[in-house]
């Protein structure tokens, strides 16, 4: 016998529904008064929608398929809205200890003082961004880092920052780190042990006062430092100093080695500008390096997970 369709959705009224012509018949059963066969019990209809748990279970994954699908559409819309080529790279997993630093090429180590960075030690495609100084304060800047999710170093100096330290506050506040540049930005090589500590010193107790953090990282004015520099740092509580082997700028990259070519835990370095001392803006500069990053196969990380 036929089963109706409606028991997919509701059940049917379990009537036998007559053969079709030609159909066998199913064995006769005993007869009723009125010489009908009895009824046949039918199987349970299925039920119309899943059961509480499973109905949930459902939904809730329609729901995450759906907001993953919105999510991506929305950074690839970002993406393009800031005239990438390409989405960023997302970064590997971040080390659960610093590498341990050893006498390679971009590391100087010494006794007792703070080593110096240039590159990272590490086999992953991850560089790092760097920005120095302060001058320029780009609202346009922080907003495109933070809907692209951008991470970068600030090395900032006091004396350009302190016209509007609430905007490196705001830098912080979204995940960025704020690290020490010196109070004046003088070529340390030329100062005294002791003049050296203030600069340094005095940018450690700045940046705490104004950010609420203490930087762990230094660069020194030009990548210039000398013996004392490092001690004074240390000193004032630095555990690393961090040089570069690429310069970003809003129009071009400029390149240390020959291959013009990143290499795994580079450092590069650019600065808080605008268009009166380059080229662009610093949206035009951060485009530049992302474009080159992602080109390349790298993606950015983050200094601090790494020094």
């Amino acid at each position: 016998m036929l089963l109706c369709l409606s028991t997919v959705i509701a059940g049917c009224t379990g009537q036998i529904s007559p053969p079709r012509a030609g159909a066998p018949r199913s064995p006769a059963g005993p007869q009723s008064p009125g010489g009908t066969a009895d009824r046949v019990a039918l199987p349970p209809a299925a039920p119309a929608v899943l059961p509480g748990a499973a109905r949930s279970q459902e939904r809730n994954s329609a729901d995450a398929a759906a907001l993953r699908e919105a999510t991506a559409r929305q950074a690839l819309a970002t993406v393009r809205a800031w005239g990438l080529d390409a989405p960023p790279i997302p970064a590997p997993e971040p080390p659960d200890t610093a590498p341990e630093l050893r006498a390679v090429q971009g590391v100087t180590l010494r006794p007792g003082l703070p080593p110096v960075v240039a590159r990272v030690p590490t086999d992953e495609k991850v560089v790092f961004l760097t920005v120095d100084d302060g001058a320029e304060k780009d609202p346009e800047f922080a907003r495109m880092t933070r809907e692209l999710d951008v991470p970068f170093t600030a090395f900032v100096s006091g004396y350009l920052a302190r016209p509007d330290y609430g905007y490196f506050r705001g830098l912080a506040e979204q995940g960025d780190s704020i690290q020490n540049h010196t109070v004046n930005h003088r070529d340390l090589r030329k100062l005294t042990y002791e003049q050296q500590r203030q600069e340094i010193c005095g940018q450690q107790d700045e940046t705490e006062r104004e950010i609420g953090t203490r930087p762990r990282l230094f660069r020194p004015p030009y990548g210039e430092y000398n013996e004392d520099t490092l001690k004074a740092a240390a000193s004032c509580g630095i555990e690393a100093a961090a040089l570069w082997n690429e310069e970003a700028f809003a129009d071009h990259m400029e390149w240390r080695y020959a291959d013009q070519r990143l290499h795994p835990g580079d450092i590069i370095l650019t600065h808080f500008r605008g268009p009166s001392l380059w080229k662009g803006t610093m949206p035009d500069m951060l485009r530049q390096v992302l474009n080159t990053v992602t080109a390349q196969g790298y993606a950015l990380g983050r200094l601090e997970d790494y020094l």
